[in-house]
């Protein structure tokens, strides 16, 4: 499960590996450590059919009766096409998560955090999570004030031979290369459902390994 990532490019950067006008792109800084409930630059179709990058809230909202709302950050690949809370969303609310690494912690008290990126002529290449994001307008938790906002959510998948020594149950779904990007965002939900699965191990390195869970 991944609960913690960076995303440490510029904004020129963004937009220029995901083809994405200036004028279509929200302000954002890198962000060296992002988790649950913060904000962060997500890349999608806009209504009028072009690509924007917008920064939405990570973790869908599951309502829980007298209870705070849950958030969900992960969607996991065996119930993309079968669950209500996951399948429209793919089929209509396909996303790019853009990242630089992605961290996975071992053992407690104190845990080791080791965090995973692309193998590449940078120190940390710049990729994409598979995402999917809907729009959110109710309370947050109970008597609390209505809040409308946009959300999204990265899908796991069983782990390659890199992660799987750190996390043997899942793993975050990886997409590196402008195909996979123009399939995900805008391809039939088949061809983007054949992009679900383990990034190559190969292709992946650990950059950093320690007890604080920055990333070094």
């Amino acid at each position: 499960m991944c609960n913690l990532y960076s995303q440490t490019t510029t904004r020129e950067a963004v937009t220029r590996l995901f083809k994405v006008g200036g004028n279509r792109a929200a302000a954002f800084e890198p962000q060296p450590a992002i988790f649950p409930g913060q904000e962060a630059p997500v890349v999608r179709i806009a209504e009028d059919g072009e690509r924007e990058i917008s920064i939405l809230s990570w973790g869908f909202v599951l309502p829980q009766h007298g209870r705070a709302a849950k958030r969900v950050t992960n969607a996991r690949d065996e119930k993309l096409l079968t669950s209500p809370f996951w399948k429209g969303s793919f089929h209509t609310r396909r996303c790019l998560v853009p990242a630089t690494s992605f961290a996975e912690p071992t053992g407690r008290r104190p845990a080791v955090w080791h965090w995973f990126a692309l193998v590449g002529a940078e120190a940390r290449p710049l990729f994409a999570f598979a995402g999917l994001w809907r729009s959110w307008s109710g309370p947050l938790k109970p008597g609390g004030e209505p809040v409308k906002m946009d959300v999204y959510a990265i899908l796991t998948t069983q782990p390659n031979d890199i992660v799987k020594p750190i996390h043997p149950a899942r793993m975050p779904v990886l997409l590196g290369g402008e195909d996979a990007f123009d399939t995900w965002l805008e391809g039939p939900a088949v061809e983007a459902h054949a992009l679900v699965r383990p990034f190559p191990a190969s292709a992946m390195r650990i950059v950093h390994e320690g007890e604080n869970r920055d990333e070094g």
